[in-house]
């Protein structure tokens, strides 16, 4: 569905169990692939929102997910929002480290996601939750790249 500034509306997605992830992995490869965005990309988007989505059902307690296709008038994009009430990020820094984890994971889940997309945000404070925002807009190979110039 259209909204008025031409944007479509979010898809919101619980994440509350493990079946949830895959939800989340299929929500955003079939709005990658409708936007637009080729193989590669799509799996940057699903590996970045697999990652943001299983650290909010391990470390945030559970929370949703926003999937929102963008249209800014010269580009096409697609923006993940995690949002989890758990008990928020300490030290974001330290979090954003590769190989940090306060879990029994690698420690690449905040920072390889990050390196997945163009824009990424953590919204954080200890006791208050944690929203990860991550943006990816679709781009084109040039010509001389693809074998057709």
């Amino acid at each position: 569905m259209m909204q008025p500034s031409g944007q479509a509306s979010a898809t919101t997605v619980p994440i509350g169990s493990d079946a949830d992830l895959a939800w989340v992995r299929q929500q955003v490869r079939q709005c990658a692939a409708a936007l637009g965005f080729g193989l590669v990309q799509q799996t940057k988007l699903v590996t970045a929102a697999s990652e943001l989505a299983r650290n909010t059902l391990v470390h945030g307690g559970g929370g949703h997910a926003e999937i929102t296709p963008l249209d800014n008038g010269r580009a096409r994009g697609l923006r993940m929002s995690f949002v989890d009430s758990g008990p928020g990020i300490r030290d974001l820094e330290l979090a954003m480290t590769d190989g940090y984890t306060s879990g029994g994971g690698l420690g690449l889940g905040l920072s390889g996601a990050r390196r997945l997309v163009q824009e990424f945000s953590v919204d954080t404070e200890p006791g208050r939750g944690t929203t990860v925002t991550a943006v990816a807009w679709v781009t084109q190979v040039p010509a001389s790249r693809s074998g057709l110039g």
